[in-house]
């Protein structure tokens, strides 16, 4: 399974989330699918951030969007324009490219380490989604990425082991990972960032259709 499979089973567990958070909040069956998306989600960017040409570049795009987002991100989820309260997930990715940069630069362990714990303290002041739980889900994938049996496991373990309730189903996102074959598959980068953005909109609207 390449890349550009994972992120569309990563994208449909989104899409359902989403609908079931913004539409259908009573359905949970639907909320427990969407916790594939977000371990995908990380798994995919520590893969992009070795397999890219311009790290600088990668960052920058992940920046764009993470404040393109906010907006449609808080009007479906909040009902408002601007919500302090919690920021989109880009802003999470964001932050663990941000902490892989700063792995890789420098090789002294203890910078490193600091590096890490502030970036995660930094993703869970600034109250990104999965905060700086997420950015260790990031680190896991990095650290192990060599390590195919480790990061499985460690990555279910990080949804069964440091959440309650339906994040424990995010665990099966080591399921499709597990077929990962190092491969880029097809392009349309960019339509899976300017989708993110464009359904939460499209929810929005629904939203006060429906």
């Amino acid at each position: 399974m390449n890349s550009f499979q994972l992120k569309w089973i990563a994208v449909a567990a989104m899409i359902i989330d989403h609908t079931g958070a913004v539409l259908f909040p009573e359905n949970m069956v639907l909320r427990c699918i969407g916790r594939l998306s977000f371990p995908i989600f990380c798994f995919l960017l520590v893969e992009g951030f070795f397999h890219t040409r311009d790290i600088g570049k990668y960052m920058r795009r992940l920046a764009l969007f993470a404040f393109v987002s906010e907006i449609p991100f808080d009007l479906a989820f909040y009902g408002v324009l601007s919500e302090t309260g919690h920021q989109n997930v880009f802003f999470t990715l964001l932050a663990g490219a941000g902490m892989m940069y700063f792995l890789e630069k420098y090789r002294v362990w203890y910078l490193r380490a600091a590096a890490a714990l502030f970036i995660m303290w930094l993703a869970g002041a600034m109250r990104s989604d999965y905060g700086g739980s997420g950015v260790l889900l990031i680190l896991i994938y990095y650290v192990f990425r060599n390590y195919k049996k480790s990061k499985l496991v460690l990555g279910a373990g990080w949804n069964l082991f440091l959440f309650q309730g339906i994040q424990r189903f995010g665990a099966a996102a080591s399921v499709p990972i597990a077929f990962y074959n190092g491969k880029r598959g097809p392009g349309m980068k960019y339509f899976f960032y300017v989708f993110y953005p464009a359904h939460l909109l499209l929810l929005y609207i629904l939203s006060g259709i429906l």
